[in-house]
């Protein structure tokens, strides 16, 4: 299995980290250690001072695809949830000044948080889905998938040119504004059209 990432997908989260919006998706991976297992607490790792909460709609891959034509794409998932994509905000910083890759601020151990999964079927229009995640229950982010620079299909279209996508994948599609730092002890509950698809506490 592997992660796939998509950066700067959403206009007013490109503004809040001011930066420049692309002319194409921005991809990264993250390993798949990086996922953080069932019912665990995330730890603030010794690394870094500022860790960064950026809930995502994802998608996973139910088959084999490559150079898949964005219209075609639907065939290639059945299943849509809710993730967080932690960020090591100020290592992130450090490694963008030099030109070197994100990887450590975002590939850390327990850095991609997977919810719940939903059939795709549950949904009129995946081009229409609202998503939250709050914070100690206040509502920190608010996403619509209408809002894409690049829809779901667009995505696995762009990332089936490069990557082989494989049974088990999975795509974070990116992140809605209000992105923020996690301190000790808070909660982070995340919902996908009012169902709460995952929790968990900040050690």
């Amino acid at each position: 299995m592997k992660i796939i990432c998509i950066g700067r997908n959403y206009a007013e989260h490109i503004k809040e980290l001011s930066n420049e919006r692309p002319k194409d998706p921005v991809v990264f991976i993250k390993p798949d250690s990086a996922v953080l297992p069932k019912e665990q607490d995330f730890y603030i790792p010794e690394f870094s001072q500022e860790i960064h909460y950026e809930v995502e709609v994802l998608v996973k891959i139910k088959k084999v695809g490559k150079h898949i034509d964005p219209k075609f794409a639907h065939k290639y998932y059945d299943e849509i949830g809710l993730g967080i994509d932690f960020t090591a905000r100020d290592l992130q910083a450090q490694l963008k000044q030099k030109g070197l890759p994100w990887e450590k601020a975002k590939g850390f151990d327990g850095a991609a948080v997977i919810g719940k999964w939903l059939p795709k079927t549950d949904f009129k229009d995946l081009k229409k889905l609202h998503f939250t995640l709050t914070k100690n229950d206040e509502v920190v982010q608010h996403g619509y998938t209408g809002q894409m620079l690049w829809s779901i299909d667009e995505l696995i279209g762009y990332v089936s040119t490069f990557f082989t996508l494989k049974k088990g994948d999975i795509l974070f599609t990116g992140t809605p504004a209000g992105v923020g730092r996690v301190s000790p002890n808070d909660y982070l509950s995340g919902s996908l059209e009012g169902k709460e698809l995952l929790r968990l506490k900040i050690k």
